[in-house]
C-alpha cells in the first residue's frame, strides 16, 4: 500500500474518531471531550487531503 492510500485510510479513521469523541462530548456535558473531538476530526481532514495530494503526486 503506497503512502498516499494510508495516510487516506488513516485521516478517515481520525475524523470518525473525533466526531465519536465530539458526540459524546456534546451528549455528556464534557466540553473538553468535544473540543478534542473537533480539532482531531479537523486533524483527520488534514491528513486525509495530504494523502489525496500523495496519490496524484504518484501518478
Amino acid at each position: 500500500m503506497n503512502t498516499g492510500t494510508k495516510d487516506d485510510l488513516k485521516g478517515t479513521a481520525h475524523e470518525v474518531e473525533g466526531a465519536i469523541k465530539a458526540t459524546t462530548g456534546k451528549v455528556t456535558g464534557n466540553s473538553k471531550l468535544e473540543a478534542e473531538g473537533h480539532v482531531e476530526k479537523v486533524a483527520g481532514k488534514v491528513q486525509k487531503k495530504v494523502g489525496e495530494v500523495e496519490k496524484v503526486i504518484e501518478k
